[in-house]
């Protein structure tokens, strides 16, 4: 007796599960929405550079980067890999932009070769992206940074970084432009 309870619970589970799946490919598969065509913009070859500011958090210098950013399977992120020089130190990265339909919000996650590792989120506001993101110093305090883009065309963007041990008390530590490359 107790077996055929198993079996039963078993069918109508599988049941549940085949019909779930029978919905969902009648649908087909999910499809991006008007946020994630915002992305779109960042898509290709991107030329950056400008310079940072001494501050508590790094020294003062010149920067260079080639970002080149494609669309993942399903048009849903975009990864992207850098390459470049900061001052005479070289810096390869990876990095995913997405948007998270739960939160509302944009994700920005990036890694690199020196071992740093950011997480952001971010909005857009017609032509102006803001990210926001916290990380820990080396002193284990938390360090807060906002990372602003500006449009100016369809292949060319101005932005600014902003660091601080909160989210009120931020200052410039970076300023630069990107251009598309054709």
């Amino acid at each position: 007796m107790r077996k055929q309870v198993i079996l039963a619970v078993v069918a109508v589970f599988l049941c549940g599960l085949l019909g779930t799946s029978l919905a969902r490919s009648q649908q087909g598969p999910p499809k991006p929405g008007p946020e994630h065509e915002k992305l779109a913009y960042f898509a290709g070859t991107w030329l950056s550079e400008g310079e940072a500011k001494a501050s508590p958090y790094g020294p003062a210098g010149r920067f260079a980067f080639r970002e080149t950013c494609e669309w993942f399977e399903g048009r849903f992120a975009l990864l992207c890999r850098s390459e470049g020089k900061f001052g005479d130190i070289p810096i390869k990265g990876i990095s995913v932009m997405s948007y998270d339909p739960t939160e509302k919000k944009y994700i920005y996650f990036e890694s690199n070769s020196l071992g740093e590792n950011e997480l952001s989120h971010g909005t857009v506001n017609g032509d102006t992206w803001t990210w926001n993101g916290q990380s820990k110093g080396p002193d284990g305090k938390p360090i807060h940074g906002r990372f602003t883009l500006k449009q100016v065309s369809a292949d060319v963007a101005t932005y600014r970084f902003e660091m601080g041990p909160s989210g009120d008390s931020l200052a410039l530590v970076m300023e630069g432009k990107q251009t598309r490359q054709k």
